[in-house]
């Protein structure tokens, strides 16, 4: 596989697993960044832009992005705690203070604080959005603010698959009256030279290749393991939380669609290359060259500190959740317990781990059936972790 980039001194157990994800992991695409104490050490791509490698077949190159999924959670929590600690925004205060819609069908007590943490209760809509709905901030804010709880906010959590677009979108714009995209591109990707959009404008579109799904190959040697029987019944059922709430958007929306990519859906259609997913997290944590630290490290502790943990009604595994970041646990395993950050359903990953400096991203074109641990991002942090280990 030829593999292009560089890794810095002692990191070359990054390269040599991001090699075999191709080799034995069916990787078709991919780009993997890791920064330590804000600068670059690890910057690889390889394989084809498109997943299916047709078109004209081009390589992936160093800016090639590529859409992240649920990965853009992350930078949408971030965009609230921005908010509050520029001091516009209380996460104690009830939705409703900003949103006064939102105060409908038993949700008055609900605290922007479960909102971000997934236990606003509103994981499903009664009534599905179609892509072209779901597109429209105005139509699903509406549908987020009229939709009865599942469970009485702020007792339980369950995780907020496509809800989480609306209901952190619809606060960024009545705080700052700009739609979540614009705010995302001037307060974040802008001054921290992130290469990351939500709406991904027409000047950028030659830069994103295709995604689709892929199995794993049959002899990958990896272990192979079945769900459990709870989490297997719950995605059979169309009547479970989980079904409903990844159909909060029917039929699933084409994501190579130009109109789907230039929505912005902040629970799921981020796009980013590898670099800017990682430099992004770099920020949170320290300053990045030719950027700013975007959170005061009060703030990192802030978002870190868990709020959500046990059985998820939605996922049905163990989760943990800080204020919006996906916390360290066994169904998402990040680089260590100080980590926190956010999968995208499939494959890519990005996270930041104050206590040993990395900050991590990883975009592929190819998604397998994970939802919150997928094998190539794992055997990319244990590289991370073997060359950590070693003193680097």
């Amino acid at each position: 596989m030829n593999v292009s980039g560089a890794v810095a001194e002692g990191f070359e157990p990054v390269r040599e697993a991001f090699v075999r994800n191709f080799e034995a992991l069916g990787d078709r695409g991919a780009a993997v960044a890791v920064y330590r104490d804000g600068h670059k050490v690890v910057d690889l791509w390889g394989g084809t832009r498109d997943v299916d490698g047709t078109a004209d077949g081009a390589p992936w190159e160093q800016g090639t992005a590529q859409i992240v999924r649920s990965a853009t959670k992350g930078v949408a929590a971030t965009a609230l705690l921005l908010l509050h600690q520029r001091g516009e925004l209380d996460l104690d205060a009830p939705v409703g203070t900003y949103w006064p819609q939102y105060k409908a069908a038993g949700k008055e007590r609900t605290l922007v604080r479960h909102l971000l943490a997934h236990r606003a209760g509103v994981p499903v809509l009664d009534r599905p959005l179609t892509p072209a709905e779901a597109a429209d901030p105005d139509l699903g804010a509406a549908a987020v603010a009229a939709q009865a709880p599942a469970w009485e906010p702020g007792t339980d959590h369950g995780y907020h698959a496509q809800t989480y677009s609306w209901l952190t979108g619809e606060l960024v714009r009545r705080i700052t009256g700009r739609t979540i995209g614009e705010w995302i591109a001037d307060e974040i990707a802008g001054p921290v030279g992130a290469d990351l959009w939500l709406g991904l404008p027409p000047a950028q579109r030659a830069r994103v290749g295709r995604v689709g799904q892929v199995d794993a190959p049959a002899q990958s040697g990896a272990l192979k393991t079945r769900p459990k029987p709870a989490v297997a019944a719950a995605y059979a059922d169309p009547a479970s939380l989980t079904r409903r709430a990844f159909a909060a958007i029917t039929p699933l929306p084409d994501e190579n669609d130009p109109a789907y990519r230039a929505a912005a859906l902040p629970a799921s259609n981020g796009i980013a290359t590898a670099d800017g997913l990682a430099r992004f997290y770099a920020s949170l944590i320290g300053e990045v060259p030719g950027g700013i630290r975007l959170l005061r490290p009060e703030t990192v502790e802030l978002a870190r500190g868990e709020q959500s943990s046990g059985p998820d009604r939605v996922l049905v595994v163990n989760t943990r959740f800080g204020l919006g970041p996906m916390l360290h646990g066994a169904a998402s395993p990040l680089l260590s317990p100080a980590s926190f950050g956010h999968p995208g359903r499939g494959g890519a990953l990005g996270l930041a781990d104050p206590e040993s400096g990395i900050a991590f991203g990883y975009v592929t074109n190819g998604f397998r059936t994970s939802v919150t641990a997928d094998p190539r991002a794992q055997a990319l942090l244990r590289a991370v972790r073997t060359a950590l280990a070693t003193g680097h």
